[in-house]
């Protein structure tokens, strides 16, 4: 069987992402800035929302896409939610250098 090196297997259903999918998620500068803010730390819906000075309905329609595209993950944390870089991004992560799998995004230094 021959792998697709611009797939990424998604951990919690086993359905494939395509290469096309996280950078079309990555293409906006909201949701580029979210997972800048998440490079440093696992943060809560209300750090994101103050960090990024954006509403929360907002927030949350560009986090939803993130978590969709394999980018992020969430997890209930008492009443609020905490994000977090997706593990499989995680363990390919250099730094401020993000691997896709299909190709590695950098951001630099300094905000």
């Amino acid at each position: 069987m021959k792998v697709d090196p611009f797939k990424m297997r998604k951990e919690t259903s086993g359905e494939e992402i395509s290469c096309a999918t996280m950078l079309k998620a990555l293409a906006d500068e909201t949701r580029l800035a979210v997972v800048r803010q998440l490079l440093t730390n696992p943060q809560h819906v209300g750090e994101l929302q103050v960090a990024l000075e954006i509403e929360q309905s907002l927030l949350s329609h560009h986090l939803k896409l993130l978590r969709d595209a394999g980018i992020v993950e969430s997890e209930r944390d008492g009443k609020s939610v905490l994000y977090r870089l997706a593990s499989s991004v995680e363990l390919r992560r250099r730094g401020d250098i993000i691997d896709l799998g299909c190709c590695q995004l950098s951001f630099p230094s300094g905000k």
